[in-house]
């Protein structure tokens, strides 16, 4: 497997897109690898899905205001209209992220206001932080992505290796994980794979994969069954890789059929 390896994990909200994140980061673990995982939704739930109590987890860096002025260059009162566009913050992962062994969990949370998108201070500092773990970090960089695609339409995975879409049975996750395969082969994302989630019969899977053939860019890497004990494991904050065997062997055979696109396909 390369070296650094990069892996963004998107789709609609409430597919499952944290769940992925946290098992194969323990998967990724278990191989040997040193592992970062980066919550990058405002919905910030990475944290729960390692079993983490709640006033253990990190805080999102996107609340630190006094940090993000300082590496900035604004101030607390400003409106932002004049601030630095390549920030430091190639130290920051080591002073943020909670240490889970061979697993580092870095918090960013992601901007909530309508229309910030990257034209705001903080925006610049959540892409410059992004960007810094995708291309300098050696660690294999797992990121849950907000849901939805605009998170796409910054331009803010550029330069990761594989684009992983989540989706569900129903038309909304099937257009949004349309959208993300999209605009990721757009961004010059080679890698697109697809996990179905929450499948309750063979015709749900034949659904899916119907609705994406659209998109030929996308590779299927399989079907997770809708799970009870996953949903029990959310509800207790107990670690999602102990909860279902059966999704924990399906994840695995879909990161090693990942594994064998990425290769060919990366430079």
């Amino acid at each position: 497997m390369p070296k650094g390896l990069k892996i963004a994990i998107g789709g609609k909200g409430g597919v499952g897109k944290t769940t992925v994140c946290a098992v194969w980061s323990h998967l990724f673990a278990e191989d040997g690898f040193n592992v970062m995982a980066i919550d990058a939704d405002p919905n910030a739930t990475l944290a729960s899905a390692f079993g983490i109590p709640p006033q253990d987890s990190p805080r999102p860096l996107i609340e630190m205001k006094e940090l993000i002025s300082e590496r900035t260059g604004t101030t607390k009162d400003s409106l932002g209209l004049y601030f630095k566009m390549n920030p430091k913050v190639s130290d920051l992962p080591e002073q943020f992220w909670l240490d889970l062994g061979r697993v580092k969990l870095l918090v960013l949370g992601a901007i909530t206001q309508a229309g910030a998108g990257c034209a705001c201070a903080e925006g610049v500092f959540l892409k410059a932080l992004l960007m810094h773990t995708i291309l300098q970090r050696q660690e294999v960089v797992l990121v849950d992505l907000a849901a939805g695609v605009e998170c796409m339409g910054r331009a803010s995975v550029q330069g990761i290796d594989a684009m992983v879409v989540v989706v569900e049975p129903g038309a909304r996750s099937i257009e949004t994980a349309n959208s993300v395969a999209k605009m990721a082969k757009e961004l010059g994302i080679k890698t697109i794979g697809v996990i179905g989630n929450k499948i309750t019969e063979q015709s749900q899977i034949d659904v899916i994969k119907s609705g994406l053939a659209r998109q030929d860019a996308a590779v299927w890497l399989g079907a997770l069954p809708y799970s009870k004990a996953l949903q029990q494991a959310d509800l207790m904050r107990t670690p999602v890789i102990d909860a279902d065997k059966k999704n924990v062997e399906e994840l695995t055979k879909a990161k090693n059929k990942l594994m064998e696109l990425i290769p060919t396909n990366r430079d």
